[in-house]
């Protein structure tokens, strides 16, 4: 039996403007991460500590996932969720789903399915077929920010990386990060599943598709687990997570596959964070954004990436013994 270890995330992007979110999303985190790490403790799979773990963060409006997503131009919520199973390697998810508390449960259903992706309509049908309740996502502080972006001709790029407290337009900050949230687990069978869910970008053009329900967002196979976040259409330009996982596959350290990544992606300017976790136990971030808002566990030791200084940095956890 192998010693759990679990890592999650909320986002990856431009600096935090006011130290106290970074509490707050700290505080956000270890709400999640905690009982998530108790499931696999009592012998809960990797796939079913990510279903958790991505429907409680997609439960806070702290992030841009579930409720208190994005709003796009049009001004309703659309969102996308994944789910992979690396002992199955079986991918599903839906894209654009609205009116609802729980995309990862779409995904989830899926798996069990010959057609397991589906897109907005598809999504609507489903949750007809299993009578899923309809949900409304918005939260004020997100209708308040879409209020002020359609004044200005959506001229920003996107929403926050977290939600906050609502603020005058003089003293909002101009923080283009992106708020998905994923979630990356190793079980007590040394088995990988990993998870991702959006809001998406923030008043972007109706019917654009994010990276975090493709396998350029959200990849497992028997060798490694990644959850990415941040500019959806860099990650899918570097198909960073698979890239990621087929280095591990290939023979590389996490460390090598993440660094190599990261570099890379540094060149071409791209914004983004990941975790992962491989088959040895190895838990790993990378990111070339300001901010990379994640937290792990293993054990009783618990530690995040929120106070980490901009720029590109990579960072691994050591294999654990009898793995």
């Amino acid at each position: 039996m192998a010693q759990p270890r679990l890592i999650i995330h909320g986002g990856a992007g431009s600096a935090l403007k006011d130290p106290s979110r970074g509490d707050r999303v700290r505080e956000a985190l270890y709400a999640v991460i905690d009982p998530v790490y108790e499931m696999l403790l009592d012998g809960a799979s990797a796939f079913e500590a990510v279903v958790e773990g991505c429907r409680r963060l997609e439960e806070d409006p702290t992030f841009n996932a579930g409720t208190g997503s994005a709003i796009q131009s049009d001004g309703q919520v659309r969102m996308s969720a994944s789910l992979m199973d690396g002992a199955t390697q079986s991918f599903s998810g839906v894209i654009n789903a609205m009116r609802l508390a729980h995309p990862v449960e779409l995904a989830e259903h899926l798996q069990g399915e010959r057609d397991r992706v589906l897109d907005g309509a598809g999504a609507q049908e489903l949750m007809r077929e299993l009578g899923v309740p309809p949900h409304d996502p918005i939260v004020e502080r997100r209708f308040r920010q879409w209020i002020r972006e359609r004044e200005r001709g959506f001229s920003k790029q996107a929403v926050e990386v977290v939600a906050q407290e609502d603020r005058t337009e003089q003293d909002e900050p101009d923080d283009r990060g992106r708020g998905t949230i994923g979630v990356v687990a190793f079980d007590k069978d040394g088995k990988l599943s990993a998870g991702t869910s959006t809001g998406g970008r923030g008043f972007e053009r109706v019917g654009r598709v994010s990276d975090s329900a493709m396998p350029a967002g959200n990849y497992a196979d028997a060798h490694c687990a990644v959850s990415a976040t941040g500019i959806g259409e860099h990650i899918i330009d570097a198909c960073l997570s698979a890239r990621i996982c087929v280095r591990v596959a290939d023979g590389m350290s996490l460390e090598e596959a993440l660094r190599k990544s990261f570099d890379e992606s540094e060149a071409k300017q791209y914004s983004f964070g990941a975790i992962a976790i491989d088959h040895e136990g190895r838990i790993g971030w990378g990111k070339t954004s300001d901010i990379l808002l994640a937290a792990y566990r293993v054990g009783d030791e618990v530690g995040d990436t929120i106070s980490l200084p901009g720029g590109t940095i990579v960072g691994v956890l050591g294999a654990l013994q009898g793995v």
